[in-house]
């Protein structure tokens, strides 16, 4: 904990922090729109099957209008739409006749769409489903795409978290920021669905390391009383990257055009990363003073603080970590998260906390469609509530501590989500309500778990530990989209799932103890003497 002393001596909060988070808070504002592309890039347009008589200009008789061509080439759905995945083998004309019914064409034979589909181009001019034929027997290869994009952010979020102990913060981001770029920008030039997933596999791969390493570094620089006015300011630049997105998918219809704009931004982010300062937390805990003293001192000299060189020496500097020093001698590791009985009451709790956070998360916002048809308003006001409850957070916490705003804003997201059940499918506007509420009381949750993960660990462990909670809520995030294919067969599955396992899981948090004005720990005793 001496390191706040430090800290305070390189000027304490000045214009380094400012620079600082507004540095991280760019690369953070285009994060949301890389996570929930596919809400844009990925959805679903109304199709029917290519027909010869109805598509082919030569084969179109010139006397028919094209409600008619529609009628005798494809039969009618169950909800008395044209079929999407169906078409008659032969024109029923018979169908035209003055007395004639759908009932006179359902014995008709029928045949898939062996030709391709048609789209409705009215919303979307192009998207990956309509690209690649996403849908019919294919449908469940788009749920498959964002799996695989799940699965990269899952294996990202427990390789940067060890990465980054090694080599630090700073370079990861950089480096991820790059990987970004390229990744996401390389998608557009896939000639098939295979190698886009590849693509989007290592994109989410690097977005993992973006979070884990700037929200690392905003919380290592940063004093123990505006820790949570941070983190909670990098959670409202979250929710503006989700009305960003909203707003450019409404300018940008194309998917190639929807990707290079949310992708070329993170080529200047990483050039601009480049000035950022190594964590000194960091430099210290590895054995690496002199870099840190360095550091300190051009985040002293940025901060305009004059008495800084003589303040802070390298003498000063390892009397003050002298314990975290030899507390961090001792090779540590992922075990240690298991092998230390503090550590390991810390590791279940917020793994199930998180794990329940990114199901109800990534199942409620991956499924927009559902909800209604103007997605870009959704999108918009989704990102609206997300942010007036993560911009609440700073006051919640203050007041009330870290384990009552995460208990009680978990169990009402639970309870909307679960209230939405109850709702006739017709109610279109308060379904959009119950479901509004859920997703800010989530924003709240994941600012608060954003803060409170970072205070129950020490700074030899809290990438590791980030990095394997983030892997627990990855797998979820996964399994969200997943639980929401049983819609089909059982439609009150999803959200019973989404919003009982968030109510379940505060039941763990009276075995986590209260952090709100405690200093960062640096090593496991400070954990035990707090």
């Amino acid at each position: 904990m001496a390191f706040t002393e430090l800290l305070e001596r390189a000027g304490g909060v000045g214009l380094f922090q400012t620079l600082q988070v507004l540095t991280l808070l760019l690369a953070s504002v285009f994060l949301p729109p890389q996570m929930l592309l596919d809400n844009f890039s990925a959805a679903t347009p109304s199709h029917r099957c290519w027909a010869h008589v109805l598509d082919s200009s030569s084969e179109a008789p010139t006397n028919l209008t094209q409600e008619a061509l529609l009628a005798v080439s494809i039969p009618r759905g169950p909800n008395q739409e044209p079929h999407p995945c169906r078409r008659f083998r032969h024109p029923q004309w018979q169908l035209l006749a003055p007395n004639a019914t759908a009932a006179n064409g359902s014995e008709a034979a029928t045949e898939p769409c062996v030709d391709g589909w048609v789209y409705d181009r009215s919303t979307f001019t192009s998207t990956i489903v309509a690209e690649w034929g996403l849908v019919c027997g294919r449908q469940g290869l788009k749920p498959a795409g964002q799996a695989v994009f799940m699965a990269g952010n899952l294996l990202g979020s427990l390789a940067w978290g060890v990465l980054s102990s090694w080599f630090g913060r700073k370079s990861m981001l950089s480096w991820c920021c790059l990987q970004v770029a390229l990744a996401n920008t390389s998608a557009i030039f896939a000639p098939n669905f295979l190698i886009y997933c590849g693509l989007r596999f290592l994109n989410a791969f690097g977005l993992a390391g973006i979070i884990l390493t700037s929200t690392t570094l905003l919380v290592e620089w940063t004093t123990t009383r505006r820790r949570a006015v941070t983190m909670t300011i990098l959670g409202c630049t979250y929710c503006t990257g989700q009305m960003v997105l909203g707003g450019l998918a409404f300018a940008l219809r194309d998917w190639r055009a929807l990707h290079l704009a949310t992708s070329t931004p993170f080529f200047a982010i990483f050039l601009i990363s480049l000035w950022l300062p190594e964590s000194a937390r960091w430099l210290i805990i590895t054995g690496k003073p002199g870099r840190a003293l360095q550091e300190l001192k051009k985040v002293a000299r940025i901060n305009g603080h004059k008495e800084a060189k003589k303040a802070l020496t390298i003498e000063v500097l390892m009397s003050c970590m002298e314990e975290e020093v030899a507390s961090a001698k001792a090779r540590q590791s992922l075990l240690d998260l298991f092998r230390v009985p503090i550590l390991r009451r810390r590791s279940c709790c917020l793994l199930a906390v998180n794990f329940s956070h990114m199901i109800s998360y990534y199942g409620l916002v991956f499924d927009l469609q559902s909800l209604g048809r103007d997605i870009f308003l959704l999108q918009v006001l989704f990102g609206a509530v997300d942010f007036l409850g993560r911009a609440a957070n700073n006051v919640l916490l203050r007041f009330f501590g870290r384990r009552v705003v995460l208990a009680s804003s978990q169990a009402v997201g639970g309870l909307s989500i679960l209230a939405n059940v109850l709702v006739p499918p017709d109610r279109q506007a308060l379904r959009v309500a119950f479901a509004v509420l859920g997703k800010g009381c989530l924003g709240v949750c994941l600012t608060c778990y954003s803060v409170y993960k970072s205070e129950l660990f020490p700074t030899s462990l809290r990438m590791t530990a980030d990095g394997f909670l983030q892997s627990a809520g990855r797998l979820g995030a996964v399994i969200g989209p997943l639980i929401a294919m049983t819609r089909q067969a059982l439609p009150l599955l999803p959200p019973l799932i989404y919003g009982l396992i968030l109510i379940v899981s505060t039941f763990v948090l009276p075995f986590l103890p209260e952090t709100r004005g405690l200093p960062l720990p640096d090593t496991i005793q400070d954990l035990e003497s707090q």
